[in-house]
């Protein structure tokens, strides 16, 4: 049986790889998003979610089985962060609800639904650790619960399935996407073998010595396949991340040693990437241009800003997968494999020498 796929946030880090995943396995694949990018095998649609009249006239057309909402835009505030991200949802599942070809509606949203959302990140009563699904909703507006209160009450009007997907940092390739620690790390890390600044771990202690784990996007994509043509998975949040953990003294050092450097030593103290990476653009620009490379500007590769909310908190942060294993969900990727096979990727598409 063929069926049609809408990725929305196509050109994004979960929605490459989505898109990519439901193509090997023979899905027709459409991707939205405001500027469409070429993907191999993904029919690109432009839209603008924010624009009601706009997204539906985009959509008349299209008759997705499933629809996958891997995209956000962010914005100043969290009370903006509710009404923008939740009109986009809201104008996404209003568009096409005149096709009733939808049988599933998959939302990617993430571990700030038990950490809160960034005004608030990580502060005041949190659940314990390690997260799991039934611990529910904070008492704290955040917007991850207004893009699902989209999704329920959609789903309840239209007659559709829904699942959502709760990653931890996500590792994956995208140019231009704030959530982009792997990237970021390697271009940081590029960047201290250039100019034999030490590659000093800028976070916390917590972070340093604690418990924590981390999404492969390529393993996000496959329980994202598997909610959606699973009939247990049916009407249900699912936490997804590797499957194993480490602590970052550890994995700072495997990541030092691909790149060919020494580890510094850690202190203790916080030295943000967002400090130290603050007047790295012209730097970067003389080793794109030295090296040949296919992005020059800084901004579009690194995010410091997300990767020191993640690496600064403090608070250990440790995902609990059993919901979706005791249901069949049982695949697995090594943390360190993953930002290997990143950084791999972003050598052989010349975004870092």
């Amino acid at each position: 049986m063929a069926h049609t796929a809408l990725v929305v946030g196509a050109s994004g880090i979960v929605g490459s790889a989505t898109s990519r995943l439901l193509i090997e396995q023979g899905w027709t694949v459409h991707g939205l998003a405001r500027r469409p990018t070429a993907q191999d095998g993904v029919r690109p649609l432009a839209a603008d979610l924010r624009d009601a009249a706009g997204t539906a006239a985009a959509l008349a057309d299209l008759r997705p089985d499933a629809v996958f909402v891997t995209t956000w835009a962010r914005q100043d505030s969290e009370a903006e962060n509710i009404r923008v991200n939740g009109a986009m949802v809201r104008n996404l599942l209003d568009g096409l609800r005149p096709g009733a070809s939808t049988r599933h509606v998959a939302l990617v949203t993430g571990l700030k639904h038990y950490l809160g959302p960034f005004e608030a990140y990580g502060r005041g009563t949190l659940p314990q650790t390690p997260f799991r699904e039934e611990q529910g909703r904070l008492d704290v507006e955040n917007f991850y619960y207004a893009q699902e209160d989209e999704v329920f009450a959609a789903a309840a009007r239209d007659g559709f399935a829904w699942s959502v997907h709760r990653p931890h940092t996500v590792i994956g390739k995208a140019v231009g996407n704030a959530m982009n620690m792997g990237t970021t790390l390697a271009v940081y890390a590029t960047l201290c073998r250039e100019t034999g600044r030490p590659f000093r771990f800028p976070g916390s202690a917590v972070q340093w010595n604690g418990l924590t784990d981390m999404t492969d996007a390529r393993l996000l994509a496959r329980q994202l396949l598997w909610a959606a043509t699973t009939p247990a998975a049916r009407n249900e949040a699912f936490n997804v991340v590797n499957g194993d953990v480490f602590r970052w003294s550890w994995m700072w050092g495997r990541i030092a040693d691909w790149f060919g450097l020494e580890a510094a030593p850690f202190d203790g103290t916080v030295v943000p990437l967002a400090t130290q990476m603050a007047d790295d653009a012209p730097v970067w620009r003389r080793i794109a241009a030295r090296e040949g490379l296919a992005e020059a500007d800084l901004g579009k590769l690194a995010s410091p800003w997300h990767t020191d909310a993640d690496l600064g908190r403090p608070i250990e942060v440790v995902t609990d997968m059993g919901k979706s294993r005791r249901l069949g969900f049982a695949a697995y990727q090594p943390t360190d494999d993953a930002f290997f096979d990143l950084f791999a990727q972003l050598r052989a598409d010349r975004l870092i020498p």
